[in-house]
């Protein structure tokens, strides 16, 4: 068999037709396949490649921790320093008085863990969560998640779950005196890149305060500088109480956290002992990695440059099959007139070396979410690829 063949045959799959683009090496803004075949990478595996594929600042760190040590020890047991710099980094750029950092491997287990901390914190177990969100695929990830098509084969998920529409105050009530946390993106990714208004996000937070439920933020797609500052939160002026990490954290390496105040996360060390517990949480390669893609982040002002970049998009991305653009920062949504079928287009797209992506929850828009690395004549050759692809399908 085949390379493809095998692939087919012994990986497990989440669609029945993946793109099937067999990856040779990846540098910078693009993926390079077997033969050859130079692709625009304009999704950074969702928002992930924050500063590229295989940053050469990336790339030192993980091999000079490679040459040290690897997994040692079950997370939290031993002293490592990859786990403390990238902690100690953290809590001197993140939103409000967050000065705790519990690392884990993934978006999906940094909501898991901002759960159940929200739950021993607050001693209540119900939970508020907004329509149209993506949260993960884990069992309590999906149990928050905003739509039911993705959720009803795996019922019955968890208890006390309340859903309400994003970025309508009048929906608040339903945060009340027995809600242990509002879970919330502060934008919505997978409903199509869609922005809360700064007083609806100011309603949210008195809300929370006033009920002694907890704020938590997802800012798995939004971190690391994709909405045009280091996190949403910023932007917004709005501090949660938790806030979940993953994706573009780790320079291209598996990591996630999720972070609170020392006063709150240390509530899980006891009553009972392991109240959260990890094997491979904060890898010291991936510290390592994300650490030095923090750096390279705000070194560069790579966060910063984002708005004007996505601005770039939006003047040169001009086609009639082209409805509307929004978002934030190098985190866009293209919303595409109903005669063109954004998953053609897409197919479309890789024929002319441009890699484009859906929305979940969003029909016939794709995102736009590259390295933030990306210069303005990579933005032009993007651009005129995708209205390339267009004027094929016109």
């Amino acid at each position: 068999m085949n390379q493809r063949a095998l692939f087919f045959r012994h990986v497990g799959l989440t669609s029945p037709q993946p793109m099937g683009i067999e990856v040779e090496r990846a540098e910078g803004i693009y993926i390079y396949d077997k033969a050859g075949k130079e692709y625009t990478d304009l999704v950074s595996g969702v928002s992930v490649s924050n500063v590229g594929h295989r940053h050469p600042n990336v790339v030192k760190a993980i091999k000079d921790q490679a040459d040290k040590y690897l997994h040692t020890m079950v997370y939290g047991e031993y002293i490592q320093t990859p786990q403390v710099q990238l902690a100690t980094k953290l809590a001197e750029v993140l939103p409000g008085n967050i000065d705790s950092i519990y690392f884990v491997n993934s978006g999906s287990e940094a909501i898991e863990g901002a759960l159940k901390l929200a739950k021993r914190a607050t001693g209540r177990f119900n939970i508020v969560s907004c329509r149209n969100a993506y949260h993960g695929g884990t069992h309590g990830a999906l149990s928050v998640m905003g739509d039911e098509t993705m959720r009803n084969a795996f019922r019955p998920l968890l208890p006390g779950i309340r859903q309400i529409e994003f970025n309508n105050p009048e929906h608040l009530s339903a945060i009340d005196e027995t809600t242990a946390c509002f879970l919330i993106e502060p934008v919505q990714g997978e409903g199509g890149v869609v922005i809360p208004g700064k007083k609806y996000m100011q309603q949210v937070r008195q809300k929370c305060t006033d009920t002694g439920t907890l704020l938590i933020f997802d800012e798995i797609q939004t971190g690391f500088g994709r909405t045009g500052s280091l996190f949403a939160a910023d932007w917004l002026e709005v501090a949660p109480d938790i806030i979940c990490l993953a994706k573009g954290m780790g320079g291209g390496m598996p990591i996630g956290a999720f972070a609170s105040t020392q006063e709150i996360m240390n509530l899980l060390t006891f009553n009972p002992v392991l109240g959260h517990i990890t094997t491979f949480g904060g890898h010291p390669v991936s510290c390592a990695s994300a650490l030095a893609s923090l750096e390279v982040i705000l070194d560069e002002k790579l966060d910063i440059q984002a708005n004007h970049k996505g601005d770039l998009f939006r003047a040169f991305l001009q086609h009639q099959a082209i409805k509307h653009i929004r978002g934030v920062g190098l985190f866009l949504a293209v919303e595409l007139i109903p005669e063109v079928d954004v998953f053609q287009l897409i197919q479309v797209g890789i024929k002319h070396g441009v890699l484009l992506d859906p929305f979940l929850f969003c029909p016939n828009t794709f995102r736009i979410a590259p390295p933030l690395t990306i210069s303005e004549e990579e933005i032009r050759e993007s651009c005129r690829k995708i209205i390339a692809a267009l004027d094929e399908m016109a």
